[in-house]
């Protein structure tokens, strides 16, 4: 028997349908709220508010579950790479071993820039903020491929979609030299994705920077790890802006200015400067806690709880562990790292923290491991939208390929003045 939600409004009863998930997950479809109420549902920040069905990812956050298509996320992270993990996302299901090779294929031919898009990165000022410029560049870029405008591309749409994930990494290596007042570094067809990035970061023209395994492990699985999140802000405005019929690559843009924002993509930023605030002042963390728990004091402690995860973010805890096997093999040590786990070990036997659940998140430990790649604060978010970049285009998919899918349109309870008339400009006081 299917259920139904009874709202009672004005003394009548009201019956809606229950939406039931493959996870089990209920909803209340009011999408007939309005056509048989007049009323609409207010809901700030959209927390109760399903916008769409989905089948790309399942997160239970109560639970600290991550799945990319049904797999969890800690044997994506153990078996898999980013390039695969982006073909499951985009194409739905994990690719054979010739499937694999020709999406590989498709990211190496179209990982170049066309040339003219050399003279776009000239128009930035030398301060200019890697964002700024991946945002701009990847609008630019889509201006190359007519194709693009076409309502339906579902005939060449693994084309495109290659082309955006692998010409994004192209960008914003040319962003990180534009900004230093380097020479662009053009990707090499032997490097695969994240050992070409690495290599257009650092190289220079005369001699190739080195390639050590353990670093490219490390970055493939910061991209793995990023690629999808289900209707986080940034994913929730690239389908906002895909339900308009706006074309991939301006889409992709629109995340990216969505994922700049210090709450979102910024976040691991925070992390890294209130790690190195407690360094410069020689506390240990302790006191920093104490400081927290003071509601008066205004410290917050950054890379701790999450909108969705009540429990530890599944890949904070991934993270974790490269962060130390990273450094290990590198043969270094970070003083921030040592200060995060001690942060870690105390607030998690802390009555204040854990009676509001909160738990480290993905963002606590990955700017640490940029750190010892050698990628500048200001690159951080970039590392983030180079590696959401497959969520966004199976989230893109989804909208454009729904045969029943409209403008996203949200409603608004109005709040401002009731009807008052104009004023000319001489009686006014």
């Amino acid at each position: 028997m299917n259920q139904v939600a009874e709202i009672k409004l004005e003394g009548r009863v009201y019956t809606f349908p229950v939406v039931v998930g493959t996870e089990q997950e209920k909803a209340i479809d009011i999408r007939e709220l309005r056509n048989q109420t007049g009323y609409i549902t207010l809901d700030d920040g959209y927390a109760n508010t399903g916008s769409c069905r989905s089948a790309i990812t399942f997160i239970d956050g109560e639970k600290g579950i991550l799945r990319y298509r049904g797999i969890p996320i800690e044997e994506l992270a153990e078996q898999s790479s980013f390039i695969e993990v982006s073909y499951l996302l985009i194409m739905g299901r994990l690719p054979t071993r010739a499937e694999l090779r020709r999406f590989s294929d498709l990211l190496t031919q179209n990982q170049m820039l066309h040339e003219d898009m050399k003279f776009h990165f000239e128009g930035f000022p030398p301060n200019a903020h890697p964002m700024a410029i991946l945002s701009a560049m990847i609008n630019a870029a889509g201006c190359y491929y007519p194709e693009l405008l076409r309502r339906d591309i579902s005939d060449h749409f693994e084309t495109l979609a290659a082309r955006l994930l692998s010409q994004v990494r192209t960008i914003a290596a040319f962003a990180y030299r534009k900004s230093r007042g380097l020479p662009f570094i053009y990707p090499k067809t032997q490097y695969k994705y994240a050992a070409n990035f690495l290599h257009m970061m650092f190289s220079h023209p005369s001699e190739d920077c080195e390639l050590k395994p353990e670093a490219v492990r490390a970055l493939d699985l910061l991209f793995l790890l990023h690629a999808d999140h289900e209707q986080n802000c940034s994913t929730s405005t690239v389908r906002m802006v895909a339900s308009s019929g706006a074309n991939l690559f301006a889409c992709a843009a629109a995340g990216v200015c969505a994922l700049w924002g210090p709450l979102h993509g910024g976040a691991n930023q925070a992390v890294i400067e209130m790690l190195e605030e407690i360094h410069r002042s020689g506390d240990d963390g302790r006191k920093f806690l104490e400081q927290v728990k003071n509601k008066s004091s205004g410290r917050r402690l950054m890379g701790f709880g999450h909108r969705v995860y009540k429990n530890y973010d599944p890949r904070a805890r991934i993270i974790k562990r490269q962060c130390d096997e990273l450094l290990a093999k590198l043969g270094r040590t970070d003083p921030l790292l040592d200060i995060a786990k001690r942060l870690e070990e105390a607030a998690l036997q802390d009555e204040y923290f854990i009676e509001r659940k909160l738990y480290p998140n993905v963002d606590f430990y990955s700017g640490i491991i940029m750190r010892a790649l050698g990628i500048p604060v200001n690159m951080f978010p970039v590392i983030f939208a180079i590696g959401r970049m497959p969520g966004w285009i199976a989230h893109y998919r989804e909208v454009a390929e729904d045969p029943q899918g409209r403008i996203y349109r949200p409603r608004q309870v109005y709040v401002g003045p009731t009807l008052q008339h104009y004023v000319p400009i001489d009686q006014r006081t």
